[in-house]
């Protein structure tokens, strides 16, 4: 039996031997080396010369680090309040019972599918003066008249049908889909007559908005940024809305059966059901999404190839601080600067998911 017992002992650590190894050697060797470069003045050409503190005191005093600090900080508090709003609702979605749900959940999927750096590169040509996004942009304003009328028609027609059905004493919601159905339908014909009379027409509008080499800020962060934050949630919703979908999945249904009965509309079976019920993958998407957006480079390196005239300002972020510094263009390497943002990046990381996971959302279900 104690041979037995040893024997699977010894699998055991053969089994996850290689994963300890990968482990030691690309993060507690590289986080240790980080460490000490980081009380160091280090250029890869040079013997590393021990310098104390002095290169945390320098990021303190470096502009370009600080503007790199809080476009982190803006830059994950947005995407991740946003994406997880949006990959939750994607998840209750999808989660009805409606044909073609597989569809569905491929169709919403496939951003994930798709590499980085493809996707990069679409989003690039979006931005373009005279792409894609600013094309649309100039269609919305220029049928603006058309779309107003529209909406505005469709919605009050809406409204009176619904309102019809509940002075009959029939249940109808405000987005009954027949009655939508047919609202849209009576707001297109209403809103074609009075083009059809010249009573609103289309004003011709262009509008040529510069995404990538700009100076320009939108509230805390660059507008170059702000295009990032879009590509950014568009890659990452699919994978959370997955895992938002595991747990809808496993809520029981008679959760919300006795809730109807209780006379619990949709809203508050969500708010009191869903969201509680969903506090454990909620937890996990949150911190993964901490940790991703605290971390993300890759996306602001392939942008700023499409904006040699941007400032540096203007998509900086932590990670992309840290490359800068180690391979600096025409520069000397400033490997000790580079350490020391890491340094402060992974304990800012640390930090923010202590946080969450103390006063945010909780691993457990309340009871």
């Amino acid at each position: 039996m104690n041979s037995l017992k040893r024997n699977q002992q010894i699998y055991g650590w053969l089994l996850i031997g290689p994963f300890l190894l990968t482990l030691v050697i690309f993060f507690l060797y590289a986080l240790i080396r980080t460490l000490y470069f980081s009380f160091t003045e280090y250029d890869l050409f040079n013997e590393a010369v021990l310098v104390g503190l002095a290169n945390f005191k320098n990021l303190l005093s470096d502009n370009l680090f600080l503007t790199a600090l809080s476009n982190t900080i803006w830059f994950s508090l947005f995407v991740t309040v946003v994406q997880t709003v949006l990959a939750l609702s994607l998840a209750i979605l999808v989660n009805n019972k409606v044909h073609g749900q597989s569809f569905f959940k491929v169709a919403f999927y496939l951003p994930c599918v798709l590499s980085s750096a493809a996707v990069t590169i679409i989003f690039i040509w979006i931005y373009q003066k005279k792409g894609f996004l600013n094309g649309l942009i100039s269609d919305i304003f220029s049928y603006a008249p058309y779309i107003v009328t529209f909406l505005l028609c469709a919605f009050i027609i809406q409204l009176m049908l619904v309102m019809r059905d509940r002075r009959r004493g029939l249940p109808a919601g405000i987005c009954e889909p027949a009655w939508a159905f047919l609202a849209c339908l009576i707001a297109a014909m209403v809103t074609l007559t009075l083009a059809g009379f010249g009573l609103i027409s289309e004003t011709k509008q262009i509008i040529e908005i510069n995404w990538l080499n700009t100076h320009e800020k939108i509230g805390p962060m660059p507008l170059t940024l702000w295009a990032i934050v879009i590509q950014n949630i568009y890659t990452t919703i699919p994978t959370f809305m997955l895992l938002f979908l595991a747990g809808l999945q496993g809520i029981p249904d008679e959760l919300y059966e006795a809730a109807y009965i209780d006379g619990a509309n949709k809203f508050q079976q969500h708010w009191y059901i869903t969201i509680p019920q969903i506090a454990p993958v909620t937890f996990v998407v949150i911190t993964f999404s901490i940790i991703g957006t605290l971390q993300m480079f890759d996306q602001v390196a392939l942008m700023g190839t499409s904006a040699p005239i941007a400032p540096l300002e203007s998509r900086i972020t932590m990670a992309y601080y840290v490359y800068h510094n180690t391979f600096p263009p025409g520069e000397t390497p400033q490997i000790g600067m580079a350490s020391a943002a890491a340094t402060v990046l992974a304990l800012l990381t640390l930090v923010v998911v202590y946080l969450q996971k103390t006063f945010g959302v909780k691993e457990k279900v309340n009871a």
